[in-house]
């Protein structure tokens, strides 16, 4: 864990902000979890209690699982200060970093940004959290448009490395950079998004989601089935592989012919390959055999790549018990 003088503010105590509070807090950042709905004390102290009691919890999950000494817990905890945003004033003076993480709403977003621009630092750097909003739209409520952006964290946020940085039209380099050294430095996987719908996670997932379903629907397989398919068949490989780079594995002109007949068959354009893959295919830049794809592999020590990637493959397959040792011989060879 590192230690960092930052002053980290997640305005948003819901499921979002106390994840992300929890990576900060386990990074050794201070941290201020605002609640940022109208409560009496009851009220708020129960919501106080709930929040800390769930990052307790998540924290001694990690402990069991032999991440971090379990007497690790209360000092990470005690690096949150869970607060309600009408408690103090200087709250927001001395924020360098914000997050933003309330409800889908946009006058929810809309009220909060207006509360907190006009006691920000100008340099103040701000994301938001959003899963539905361009940061384009939500630019418009913020003062000093280039140090605000949207980071879009994947649930569990203290677990899963990937967060998409979406920076908006106005958002400066500088804060761009800044954040993407802020959340490599607590272990986190940034990538670059542009203020699209959906970002890349979700779409991805939505389509395969909905596939899915259609397979329950159809009757083609069983739900435990088409679950186990997914995990072992579909999940394993693109741990290790991304899916461009899958696609060069196997040849874009695989996919071609495969989502051609899969269109036919099915009677559904859903499946239809998308013009990047008709031109790959005019082209002849198919992928790894011809050295040239999504990615362009000349140049490259070919055996060595591949190489390198199946021992991964093979570690992960080892690591969730899929590969054994294997068995001595039972055949029975006869006397003469």
């Amino acid at each position: 864990m590192k230690s960092s003088e930052k002053s980290i503010v997640i305005a948003g105590a819901g499921r979002m902000g106390r994840g992300i509070a929890l990576t900060f807090a386990y990074h050794g950042h201070q941290v201020k979890l605002i609640d940022i709905k109208k409560r009496n004390n009851e009220e708020f102290q129960r919501l106080k209690s709930t929040a800390l009691a769930e990052i307790k919890s998540q924290l001694e999950i990690l402990a069991l699982a032999h991440v971090f000494p379990n007497e690790m817990i209360n000092p990470i905890i005690d690096r949150i200060n869970v607060c309600h945003i009408d408690e103090q004033s200087d709250i927001w003076r001395e924020a360098e970093i914000i997050f933003e993480a309330v409800p889908e709403i946009l006058t929810v977003k809309k009220d909060v940004y207006f509360r907190i621009c006009s006691s920000l630092q100008e340099d103040t750097l701000i994301a938001s959290t959003t899963s539905t909003f361009s940061v384009n739209e939500l630019a418009g409520f913020v003062t000093h448009k280039e140090r605000f952006l949207n980071t879009h964290w994947l649930n569990p946020a203290y677990l899963i490395p990937l967060v998409e940085v979406s920076p908006g039209n106005d958002t400066s380099d500088y804060s761009f950079e800044k954040m993407f050294q802020l959340l490599e430095s607590v272990g986190k996987v940034p990538v670059k998004c542009a203020p699209t719908p959906g970002f890349i996670v979700p779409r991805i997932q939505t389509l395969a989601m909905n596939e899915a379903s259609r397979l329950v629907e159809e009757g083609v397989a069983t739900i435990e089935d088409i679950d186990k398919a997914s995990r072992v068949g579909f999940g394993l490989r693109f741990a290790v592989l991304g899916l461009l780079e899958f696609i060069d594995w196997g040849g874009a002109d695989t996919l071609f012919y495969a989502s051609h007949y899969l269109k036919k068959s099915l009677k559904s354009d859903r499946f239809a390959p998308p013009e990047i893959v008709e031109e790959s295919m005019k082209s002849g830049n198919i992928g790894l055999k011809v050295k040239k794809g999504f990615y362009d592999f000349d140049g490259r020590n070919l055996d060595q790549y591949q190489t390198e990637t199946l021992q991964k493959f093979i570690g992960l397959l080892h690591h969730l018990g899929y590969i054994t040792a294997p068995k001595e011989s039972t055949i029975t060879i006869p006397n003469d």
